[in-house]
């Protein structure tokens, strides 16, 4: 049973992974890092409030998010021209050397609209990084095709699909976000910016464990989709349901909070199909350069068109993702394993995302594994200390947030990862 690599600083993009049954690469069997510090820090930007802080080009706020006010100048892009304006954070400080940052975004883009995301930052070395591409990203594919982008690696780093990774000594202190909008040229159409954000880490340590707390005994009426079911369908994202594991997560965890595209959106889909809002996520997330549907803030952003807030970070045990499933936000885990390495998992994977959904009487984590046989067959108990030390080694404890607006995150740590 193939997936699709989601560990991009391990795997080139595009690389064919992991079949269940067959062992995982030399580095999944090595024992976990020693207990050390993971420092991690998000910082996002969802207000009117929080855009004033940084600085417009063209744009300005309204309803809380960001849009076209007046073009800045012209792109060209494929061919087509576009005009386009951007807004700027202020610098942020990380309080530590980062290692890697991920950015994460929620917009709408109507029409033939798109938006390029980038960052940069202020190294160890003390030099000013250039701009790189985190992301060109539209809801839709019809005019611009979503897509990570190629070919930015420089002396401070570069690109891993979705994720800055610094080279040594080039480490992030500070960082700094820009969103480019662009719209047809002379057009009247605006992309819509409702959130960006980053989180920056430095996660070579273990954490610390402690005892569950918060969240045993619970666990969230959340949707269970099989990835396995959709097997050979639309090959062009991915080569089928069979890599779906990410958009299958995502179309979860969206639909527990009582949205999703409608039936006009997926009618392009084949009737035959059973859940083709699954279909429709693959597609709509699929990521041209990477080939693949598990780019992280794609799932994110794919999320944001139906309303909801949604962005990526790490966690730094399952005590914190403990106090999301008590204030009812189930969580998609990035993770790989050896066959049997976690109890309740018998498969062997080189990049896989799957639901938390909560914790059993016990601490156990519960989890909606996309890669079964059949919707029936996704909930799934396993082991919590082998659980939490694959998702710590191999992503970094990589999750996507994703819920309505109107429901609160948990208080954040005082090292604020969300």
């Amino acid at each position: 049973m193939e997936r699709r690599a989601v560990l991009r600083s391990t795997l080139a993009a595009g690389a064919s992974i992991g079949i269940a049954g067959v062992a995982g690469p030399a580095w999944a069997a090595k024992p976990p890092p020693p207990p050390g510090p993971r420092n991690i820090a998000y910082k996002g930007w969802t207000s009117a409030a929080d855009f004033g802080t940084g600085a417009h080009l063209g744009t300005a706020t309204s309803g809380d998010a960001l849009r076209i006010t007046s073009a800045a100048g012209q792109f060209t892009y494929l061919g087509s021209s576009y005009d386009y304006a951007s807004w700027t954070s202020p610098m942020v400080t990380t309080g530590f050397p980062a290692t890697e940052a991920i950015a994460s975004w929620t917009a709408d883009t109507p029409g033939a609209t798109w938006v390029q995301v980038e960052l940069r930052g202020v190294t160890a070395a003390g030099n000013t990084s250039a701009w790189k591409i985190m992301g060109r990203w539209a809801a839709d594919d019809a005019s611009v095709q979503r897509t990570s982008v190629p070919g930015q690696t420089d002396g401070d780093g570069g690109i891993a699909i979705d994720t800055w990774t610094a080279a040594a000594g080039r480490e992030l202190i500070s960082w700094q976000a820009r969103v480019t909008l662009y719209r047809p040229a002379g057009g009247s159409l605006t992309p819509v910016v409702r959130s960006l954000g980053a989180v920056a880490s430095a996660v070579s340590g273990a954490g610390t464990a402690t005892l569950p707390a918060v969240a045993q005994g619970i666990t969230l009426n959340v949707p269970q989709y099989s990835q396995d079911i959709h097997a050979g369908q639309y090959p062009q994202y991915n080569g089928g349901g069979e890599a779906w594991c990410s958009p299958t997560s995502t179309s979860m965890v969206v639909a527990f909070w009582g949205t999703g595209p409608t039936p006009a959106d997926y009618a392009w889909v084949n009737p035959s199909y059973a859940d083709p809002w699954v279909d429709h996520a693959a597609r709509h997330t699929y990521d041209l350069n990477y080939q693949g549907t598990g780019n992280w803030p794609f799932n994110t952003a794919y999320a944001g068109r139906f309303g909801l807030d949604g962005f990526v970070t790490r966690l730094r045990s399952l005590n914190e993702a403990e106090k999301f499933i008590a204030a009812g936000i189930p969580l998609v885990f990035s993770l790989s394993f050896s066959k049997n390495e976690i109890p309740g998992l018998s498969y062997s994977t080189n990049g896989h995302l799957l639901v938390l959904v909560g914790f059993s009487a016990t601490g156990q984590p519960v989890l909606n594994d996309p890669a079964a046989a059949t919707n029936a067959a996704v909930r799934k108990t396993v082991g919590r200390a082998a659980f939490e030390a694959a998702w710590l080694r191999t992503s970094g404890g990589v999750v996507y947030v994703i819920k309505q607006p109107g429901v609160a995150l948990p208080p954040p740590p005082a090292q604020a990862n969300w």
